[in-house]
Order: C-alpha cells, then structure tokens, then sequence
C-alpha cells in the first residue's frame, strides 16, 4: 500500500506521484508480460519469413508458413494464444485485408511490393505489427518514406497527445518522399482514409483512429491504451476503395444475441464464437477447420450484423503501396514499443 503525503518541499510530491506511478505498472504487469510474449512471437516469425521469402512463391503457401509458424512458436491453444488476425499479404495498389482464399494461385513476383500484416496474441492482448517487402530496389524510397513516417507517428504519440496532431506530423514525413518508378517521378502520399488504431483486449480496432494526415480528431491518447501506430505510403491517389473478392471477417465486437432462421448460419455462428470469438478470421481458417459450403450461412451472418466484412482495400490500379506498423502501449511511467525488434 503507497502511503500518500502531500508535502511539496524539495519536489516530495512528484517522488510519491512517480512511486504511485510504479505501483500502477506493478498492477499491470501479467498483461505486459502477456502481450511481450506475443511480440517476441512476432519478432521470430517475421525473422524467420524475411529469410525464406522470394519471387516465384505461391502467396498461400507464404501464409501457410507463416501461420504454421506463429501457431508452433506461440503454443496455441485455443482462444488463449495463437494468430490474431489473418495474415494480410496485399500486393502493389492493394493496400490492406488481401489474403489469398483457398485455391488461389497467385505467386510473388520480382516487381511486386507486399506488405506483410500479420497479428499475434496471448490471452486476447494482440500485437499488430507489418512490414513491406520489395525484392527491385528501386522501390526502396517507397519503403523508407512508410518506415520513417511510422518512426515519426511513435515519436509524436504519447498520453494526453492529440491525435491529429500525430496525423500531420506522419503526413509531412510521408511527403517529403519521391520514389522514381520506371522513369517516373512520383511523390509519395499518405493514404488519407487508412489510420492507425487503439487495441483492446480481442479487440483489434477499439474505438480510437490515428490518422496518417493532418486535420484529424482533436481527441487525446490516454495512459494505459494499446496502440497500432502504422502508415501507408501510395504512388496512386492516396485513397482507398473496396475492391477484389473478401477474405477477411470480424464477429461485431458489440453484438447481442441476435435471432438467426437458417440453421447453417447457427452453426457457422458457433464455430465462429468458439474458435475466434471477436478476432479477424478468413475463409482459409474456416477450411482448416473442416466447415465447407458455408458462404451463404457467412452472407447471412454479415446481413445480419453479425459478422463484418472487410474486402480488400485498394489504391488506384497500377499504383505501389507500402506500410510499416508498430504497436506501442501509453504505461504510466513511458512509451513501449512492444513490437520493435533489429530489424525495423
């Protein structure tokens, strides 16, 4: 128990505000450790990956090894440990949410520029981190201007910071990139309707967006928040739209019980409930675990309300995207990167 004096002589009160401060990390101390466990996950397997990939692989064999890996690493068990969201493997002007579905044959080539999204967690604290990997070097100005202006936003966040003013700080780093793509100058542009976000516990957006432009919200970061701070970086307009067949689905986090007339759509929900609850999955998982026919029952739980949607999201065609993503946590006494590793 922190015994309190409100003596102000020689700076006596700051000494006590700091021990209250300490206290409080010791309090939260099992869900630091929780969510460095999955980092440390995290920062093994993009190791691991880094190594391995290379033009000519089949986009879904890259995902199988990348899951198989975390799902090893992280000793799943159930909604305990284990992958977060699906592996977001979005290629070139495909910003965010593409993961190939079953039977696709996409393969990686040369000249392509894959962000590589993937979320690890244990006991429902998520870290969300990304990183983008081009093999033409010519691309490198791309990557660097994502890289360095997510540096930027986890520089600038901190408690009581407004968010837009993380955004405008992002916005003039990005810009101040040109890339030279095939005899072509390009600024760089911050992709105006992507954001960073808050994270909450089986929660991959709670609620707060960090904006990679200025003009955002006015609303403060708080002490105790989880954050995923990343950037996008385009060659294209700087504004995404839904494009592409969906892979990627999220039970609402805020949804009641809801009355469901086809029996399939039950049974997908229960399947859903016990083995992701409010975590991101894909149809792939749904294949692993042995469901099949199952679209009409998932179309009905997203008319429903019940599940969302989030089809891929995409630049103008012909454009290159990057992004680099970091998650931090606002503790009472600093800022912790969670997912820094040596390489980024």
């Amino acid at each position: 128990m922190v015994q309190l004096h409100f003596c102000t002589i020689n700076g006596n009160l700051w000494r006590t505000t700091s021990e209250e401060k300490r206290e409080l990390e010791l309090l939260q101390k099992p869900i630091y450790n929780s969510v460095r466990r999955a980092a440390e996950v995290h920062r093994q397997v993009r190791k691991y990956m880094k190594g391995i990939i290379k033009p000519g692989m089949l986009m879904s064999d890259l995902c199988e090894t990348l899951e198989n890996t975390v799902r090893k690493l992280i000793s799943e068990d159930g909604l305990q440990a284990g992958i977060a969201f699906p592996t977001g493997c979005s290629l070139n002007w495909v910003a965010a949410h593409w993961t190939p579905n079953s039977g696709d044959k996409t393969v990686l080539q040369y000249d392509d520029v894959m962000k590589l999204d993937f979320g690890t967690h244990i006991d429902g604290y998520i870290v969300d981190c990304a990183f983008t990997a081009a093999f033409n070097p010519m691309f490198d100005p791309l990557l660097e201007a994502s890289r360095e202006a997510t540096y930027t936003g986890i520089k600038e966040a901190g408690i009581d910071v407004r968010l837009c003013d993380v955004g405008a700080a992002i916005q003039e780093v990005m810009e101040s990139y040109e890339v030279e793509i095939n005899g072509k100058v390009y600024q760089v542009k911050s992709i105006r309707n992507l954001n960073g976000h808050s994270i909450g516990r089986y929660q991959i957006h709670a609620g707060k967006s960090v904006p990679i432009v200025k003009g955002g919200e006015q609303t403060k970061m708080e002490e105790g928040e989880f954050y995923a701070i990343e950037t996008f970086g385009s060659t294209g307009k700087g504004y995404v739209r839904e494009d592409l067949e969906c892979s990627h689905y999220m039970k609402n986090f805020d949804v009641g019980h809801m009355p469901l007339r086809l029996p399939r759509a039950k049974q997908l929900l229960a399947t859903i409930n016990k083995k992701f609850s409010t975590l991101a999955f894909c149809r792939r998982y749904l294949d692993r675990l042995g469901e099949t026919k199952y679209l009409m029952a998932l179309k009905n739980l997203c008319d429903a309300g019940i599940v969302q949607p989030y089809p891929p999201l995409c630049d103008v065609k012909g454009s290159y995207v990057s992004q680099f993503e970091h998650t931090i946590l606002l503790r009472p006494t600093c800022k912790e990167v969670i997912s820094k590793g040596d390489d980024y």
